[in-house]
Order: structure tokens, then C-alpha cells, then sequence
């Protein structure tokens, strides 16, 4: 499953840290399979742990702790809407319910023409700015009521010659 090619990535982020503390690339590892293949697998997982030399439960923790890696395939965009409590007190609820209804689908679910996947998230920190979300897991949206979440989603789709 990880290629060669894979492998000498990970190489080059294991070098970073000194022999006795190689565990450390796990999250780049991870980072690296998930630009590669889209998402991680437990099949993914287990090849990383047997790599740098710890326990697949490690690596699973990993993975399942932090919401930017993918344990299932997603859509070309993934929105992810932070519902912690600073959020939602200023709509961050109802910008996801929101969207879910713009999109056809609830939270956790993808569009069925793999355009746009649904997830809510942790705090963010940019709580003055609330509601906010993450695209694809790099991009923050700030101030995001309806019309914004309106204009994002109806701009992605025009980007993408589907309007």
C-alpha cells in the first residue's frame, strides 16, 4: 500500500528528529499518506507504525485525535464548521444546519457528486470571529452567516463549472 516513494518521504521528515525519537514524524507521516491517497486507512495506520517502530493504537490515536486527518474518503472540499461553545453562541449551529440544508446532506456526509463534504470541529481558535470554518483544512473563514456560507459554497461550485 505505501510505495517506495512514500517511504523516502517519510524518510526525509524521520530525519528531522534524532534516531531514538523518530516516532515523532508520525503526524507528518500521516499528513503525507493522506496528501497521497485522500484519506488514512487502519491498513495506512498500521504500515506507519511498523515504520517508525510503535504500536498501531499509537498511530490510531493519532489520527483519530486531530480532525484534519480523514478516516474515510471526502470530497474535493471539505467544510468543517467549529460548534464549540464560542461558536455557538454566535450561530455556529445554525451556520452548520445551514449548510446542510444548501447542500443536501448532514453533518459527516458527502455530496453525491463528491464535491463537498460536511464535518463539524473543534474550537479553532478564532473565537471573535465566530462563526468560523476550516475549508480543506487550511483555509479559515471568518464572520460565516448565511450569505457568506451562501457566496462560499455557490463560488466553489462556479470554480468548479457547476453552478
Amino acid at each position: 500500500m505505501i510505495t517506495q516513494a512514500t517511504q523516502e518521504r517519510f524518510a526525509r521528515e524521520v530525519a528531522k528528529y534524532p534516531p531514538e525519537q523518530k516516532q515523532s514524524a508520525v503526524m507528518a507521516c500521516l499528513a503525507i499518506v493522506q496528501q497521497e491517497q485522500g484519506h488514512i486507512t487502519q491498513a495506512a495506520e498500521a504500515e506507519i507504525a511498523e515504520y517508525l517502530g510503535m504500536p498501531e493504537i499509537a498511530v490510531r490515536e493519532v489520527t483519530t485525535f486531530y480532525n484534519m486527518y480523514n478516516q474515510q474518503p471526502v470530497g474535493k472540499y471539505k467544510l468543517a464548521v467549529c460548534t464549540n461553545l464560542p461558536c455557538q453562541l454566535r450561530r455556529g449551529q445554525e451556520a452548520l444546519h445551514h449548510l446542510e440544508a444548501k447542500l443536501g446532506i448532514k453533518m459527516g456526509e458527502t455530496t453525491p457528486d463528491g464535491m463537498f463534504t460536511l464535518q463539524q470541529c473543534e474550537c479553532l481558535g478564532a473565537c471573535a470571529d465566530a462563526p468560523v470554518m476550516l475549508v480543506n483544512d487550511r483555509n479559515m473563514c471568518s464572520f460565516m452567516e448565511d450569505d457568506k456560507l451562501d457566496q462560499l459554497v455557490d463560488g466553489l461550485r462556479a470554480a468548479e463549472g457547476r453552478a
